[in-house]
């Protein structure tokens, strides 16, 4: 399925990974933003590969920003997690459905690095059911004023600019009834740090909106309709953090896979332990399962299929299963070693978990992939 020109961008994306991200991971871990990671990455158009190099993007395809996050998930899943949201939810979005000012000034900052915008859908009353939203845009003279709290923001407490999600009619309209604002930071915004299991160092935030100005010209899409907004950007989210899945799996096998080689016990290497065989064979079969269900996935979006959405959330559910099994069955094998800090297996079993959970839950997967069932 990989080309030459993927094949290129991956050994390139590897190297970055080993030079930049590997030796920070751990501080990372402990809660340091990468912006500086973020910038080096846009300068390189991996940031937003799919978008094109005119707006400072990578110009390839879906299946490239799979293999870039899967790369970096090996060593920092926290970087793989911002990189997969800017480019896949914002950057994508922008391109896809934002106004010709927003496309010239904006794009370019944020696929370059320069400028990093959060996704802000989520609040305390709602996660899974987002069509209930509270935070409201109310018209004040010719501009919008925006209030409310947005909770579990990715990239929240440092971000310059929202892609901000507010009610613009009737509460009982539900998912009828919502805008997508890009709104700047400024004093009337509040973020408060949220420390999080894993994927730490991604800024995570409560967010707080007090009056926030905007203008028409702030709005992605149209009004009432920034509900297409967030299916576009759950849609490609969906399967590029699959990606991300499939680079934590790899990162913990690699490193139990390695400790398997080397500890001794009993007077022989853990290896020859045929329970230890078959568990790392069951790992790497879960590990190339998730892989061909995610570059698929990646796949059917760029060749336009009416089958992606139903296979995107297919790869985010096995995948994030996938990615939380092989991570426990590596601390596993690893033992007490496993269950210290000095564990690759202990930050990625950490890290997989929001798999299940961001996005999208497995029940929302589930749900949907029912549904699209009984359109059949």
């Amino acid at each position: 399925m990989l080309d030459e020109e993927h094949r290129l961008i991956l050994k390139s994306v590897r190297e970055f990974t080993e030079l930049h991200v590997r030796p920070r991971a751990r501080e990372i871990d402990r809660g340091v933003y990468p912006r500086e990671i973020l910038r080096k990455l846009g300068e390189l158009g991996l940031l937003a590969p799919t978008i094109p190099p005119e707006f400072n993007g990578g110009g390839s395809d879906t299946l490239t920003q799979v293999l870039v996050v899967e790369e970096l998930a090996r060593a920092s899943p926290g970087v793989a997690t911002i990189m997969e949201i800017q480019s896949s939810m914002i950057a994508e979005n922008i391109y896809a459905m934002g106004n010709p000012r927003q496309r010239e000034e904006l794009l370019p900052k944020f696929a370059s690095g320069e400028l990093i915008c959060a996704f802000a859908l989520s609040e305390p009353c709602c996660g899974s059911d987002a069509g209930a939203i509270e935070t409201r845009a109310v018209r004040v003279g010719g501009e919008w004023r925006i209030s409310g709290v947005k909770m579990w923001i990715t990239s929240g407490l440092y971000a310059d600019y929202y892609l901000v999600f507010a009610r613009t009619g009737p509460k009982e309209a539900r998912h009828k009834a919502i805008t997508a604002f890009l709104v700047k930071r400024g004093s009337c915004v509040e973020a408060t740090p949220i420390e999080v299991m894993g994927v730490r160092g991604t800024g995570t935030a409560e967010v707080k909106f007090n009056e926030c100005p905007a203008n028409d010209d702030d709005i992605v899409g149209k009004i009432n309709e920034g509900w297409a907004v967030v299916v576009h950007a759950l849609n490609v989210g969906r399967a590029a953090i699959s990606g991300v899945a499939v680079g934590i799996a790899r990162g913990a096998f690699e490193e139990a896979l390695s400790w398997a080689r080397g500890r001794r016990l009993f007077g022989k290497t853990l290896i020859e332990f045929q329970n230890t065989q078959f568990e790392l064979a069951e790992m790497y079969a879960a590990i190339e399962t998730a892989r061909t269900l995610t570059y698929y996935a990646a796949y059917l979006y760029d060749v336009k299929s009416p089958d992606f959405v139903a296979m995107a959330h297919v790869a985010k559910l096995q995948t994030a299963r996938i990615a939380v099994d092989v991570a426990r069955r590596a601390v596993q094998l690893e033992g007490g070693y496993g269950y210290s800090k000095e564990s690759k297996a202990e930050m990625f079993y950490r890290d997989a978990k929001i798999l299940e959970i961001g996005e999208g839950t497995n029940e929302v997967m589930k749900y949907v992939l029912f549904k699209l069932l009984e359109k059949r």
